[in-house]
């Protein structure tokens, strides 16, 4: 069934493409392990990052902080702000189911074709969108109009959202380490400091470590994070050796009796051999100094990549062993279905979702609220 609806979108797109030229310097280039043009987005990339990240990070004492990022502010205000950052996608599949039924038609192929082509333009996947129906044809005698199909769906979306993955074991470690790895431009640093700041504010002692030696201003934006979350940082100079500095951060950590470190990582294009090396030697590294960590390595992606976002994670995974994944961005020009492919694809929990500047903006993934906020 999908095939048919690609074959026709291309057939649609025919005539478009006549007039309308696609520029070629699209995210796709990330893609692309011999593409001259990799450099270029790489460097581009981490611009964007910067002024992005320049304009979250106030000076220390603003308002923008949170001093209690667990409090009312979760249940309603984060709540208020996915549900505005999800809406084009709950449009797209509200409105759009509705008119499925339009006079008064039922449950068909044609109509679960259609429903097909919705689920996978709200970057869901081919794959599951192809489970979904399946599921979803198997029960259509149930199915008499929108309001069935919708509930069938947030039930169907719920159970891929919460998959049997292994329990994760109760935080003992100390230092607790967290290497924080992600490509250029997705919020790397500023989810460090995010999550600096709640670990802090909830009377931990935190220390940020700066191992993005390479990319101009990431130590500075770190060291800003670092007086904004009220927690200490450990940097070299620019270009130093990452893995010496974060043993160096280790070191600190275990000297001063912290109870987390937050390793910031180079986030040069995912499919470049080199930076997966650099990971695995500052993997190494802080293994060396400090037994058994780092205990956690997570990966942060950009929502509005979409399906890109499912190759970085395998690159990143093959190299390093991801153990969690943040995702950022799910502020209104992403489409939500992503997290669903992120959940029913892999193997590695979602463990955190972003949808704004602010600190209390970044939250532990909560499935049941995701659903209710996108259908």
């Amino acid at each position: 069934m999908a095939l048919n609806w690609f074959k026709k979108k291309k057939d649609k797109q025919e005539d478009a493409t006549r007039t309308e030229q696609k520029p070629d310097n699209v995210p796709e280039a990330l893609n692309a392990e011999d593409d001259p043009r990799d450099e270029v987005l790489e460097q581009n990339n981490g611009n964007a990052s910067e002024n992005i990240e320049n304009k979250m990070t106030a000076p220390p004492g603003t308002a923008e902080q949170n001093p209690n990022p667990d409090a009312p502010e979760k249940s309603g205000g984060f709540y208020k702000r996915l549900k505005s950052g999800l809406s084009k996608t709950r449009k797209l599949l509200s409105t759009d189911i509705n008119d499925l039924f339009a006079g008064n038609r039922k449950i068909d192929d044609e109509l679960l074709e259609e429903l097909e082509e919705l689920l996978i333009t709200s970057d869901i996947g081919v794959q599951t969108t192809q489970d979904l129906i399946e599921s979803i044809s198997k029960k259509s005698s149930k199915i008499s109009g929108p309001e069935e199909l919708k509930a069938m769906l947030k039930e169907k979306i719920l159970e891929l959202l919460s998959p049997e993955l292994p329990t994760a074991r109760e935080i003992t470690d100390k230092p607790h380490v967290i290497m924080v790895i992600g490509v250029n431009g997705v919020g790397k640093t500023t989810t460090i400091g995010k999550l600096a700041s709640r670990a802090a504010s909830s009377g931990k002692k935190v220390i940020l470590v700066a191992a993005d030696t390479f990319r101009a201003a990431a130590i500075e934006q770190l060291d800003i994070w670092s007086q904004k979350a009220g927690v200490d940082i450990i940097k070299h100079k620019e270009n130093s050796d990452p893995a010496a500095v974060s043993y160096d951060g280790i070191e600190a950590a275990v000297a001063r009796d912290a109870d987390m470190v937050l390793v910031d990582t180079a986030g040069r294009i995912h499919t470049k051999v080199n930076l997966m090396e650099e990971l695995k030697k500052i993997k190494r590294t802080i293994s060396k100094k400090l037994p058994g960590a780092p205990h956690e390595v997570l990966l942060i992606l950009d929502a509005t990549t979409g399906q890109n976002a499912l190759s970085q994670v395998k690159q990143f995974n093959d190299a390093i062993d991801v153990t969690g994944i943040a995702l950022t961005k799910l502020d209104g020009t992403a489409k939500g279905g992503i997290v669903v492919s992120i959940c029913s694809t892999l193997e590695i929990p979602l463990k955190y979702i972003g949808v704004g500047e602010k600190i209390e903006d970044l939250q532990e993934f909560d499935p049941i609220e995701f659903v209710d906020a996108l259908l």
